[in-house]
């Protein structure tokens, strides 16, 4: 299979690329090539702008698949429908389940029939506006593939998934709280740990985007993706301490205070957000035969990584943390 990944250096599109070179298909990376890769010959590179460079390198180039981990508006949507549309025999889009998150009153566990509803007002704080503008992004792309479906039925599948776990997290998100625990200091839980998780795990997403290419029951359909189980956050990080062979040690402070001290709830605790969707991966497993790791497993794979090969510095979060353990002190 000649597969096209747009993207692909980092994370699971990193996961994605080694898997399908593994199973002897053919890959070409399109990226602006600003980050190494350690492919080697194995792939052909495509070094250009999604914004101005997409036409001239992809424009009557055929594929049997395509995976876009970079697709994050409409004009993006569009953009993939018009230049690879007889082109590409299966485009995967990789989604968020951030759609869900800018809806009105959207229920939890989110099902993939709750997309549909009267969506919230863009938010006054610039921090809720960002991710109010990613979610928003993300839903007009899906949208702009669902018409380029309907219209000139364009083989879209729309991946949608929650907060990712793994080796390479290059925005380093279970790995500060790895290093807080390490330091023998308490972490610090914004209005405490104490909200259910239902998180994924890179892998086992790259497996499952790898099975599926060419798979014709997916086209013009979304799926969600999210492991088994669903954790409260204390209980998701005692089991990381346990498996790191640390003390856990937690101290609940209520999100006004953390602000007051001049921090950043989601830098002292990235898993404390109100932008965390929560969702039911059960048409999936039904009808994709999706399987995910246990939770135990995939996070002690996690932090064996970790520990086999420790970063030489902690993440830049971690730069706060003489005022975390001073706010836990006094809580």
């Amino acid at each position: 299979m000649n597969v096209l990944v747009v993207g692909g250096t980092r994370f699971v599109g990193y996961q994605l690329v080694w898997r399908l070179l593994a199973a002897g298909h053919r890959v070409t990376l399109f990226n602006r090539g600003s980050l190494p890769d350690p492919f080697g010959a194995r792939v052909e590179r495509l070094r250009g702008d999604r914004t101005t460079d997409f036409m001239r390198l992809l424009g009557g180039r055929e594929f049997d698949s395509a995976v876009d981990f970079v697709a994050f508006r409409a004009e993006d949507g569009r953009q993939v429908a018009a230049v690879l549309g007889g082109g590409v025999g299966h485009y995967v889009m990789i989604s968020s389940g951030q759609v869900y998150l800018v809806r009105e009153g959207c229920p939890q566990p989110s099902h993939e029939e709750d997309y549909d509803g009267p969506l919230l007002p863009a938010p006054e704080a610039p921090a809720d506006r960002r991710e109010w503008d990613y979610g928003m992004g993300k839903r007009a792309c899906e949208d702009a593939l669902v018409e380029a479906w309907s219209r000139a039925r364009f083989p879209a599948t729309r991946l949608r998934i929650p907060m990712v776990n793994g080796e390479r997290d290059h925005l380093r998100r279970l790995e500060g709280y790895l290093w807080r625990m390490l330091d023998g200091g308490p972490v610090v839980l914004p209005d405490g740990g104490g909200r259910r998780t239902r998180h994924v795990y890179g892998g086992a997403v790259a497996r499952l985007i790898a099975d599926i290419l060419g798979n014709e029951a997916t086209f013009g359909r979304a799926f969600n993706l999210a492991q088994e189980e669903t954790p409260t956050l204390e209980e998701l990080l005692a089991t990381v301490a346990e498996l790191l062979g640390a003390t856990a040690r937690f101290v609940a402070v209520p999100g006004e205070r953390v602000r007051e001290a001049g921090l950043d709830p989601v830098r002292v605790s990235p898993f404390s957000g109100r932008w965390m969707s929560f969702l039911d991966p059960a048409r999936a497993v039904a009808e994709l035969g999706f399987r995910h790791e246990p939770l135990r497993h995939y996070l002690d794979k996690v932090v064996a990584s970790f520990l086999a090969h420790p970063p030489p510095t902690p993440p830049e979060s971690y730069g706060d943390r003489a005022a975390e353990l001073e706010l836990a002190a006094h809580s």
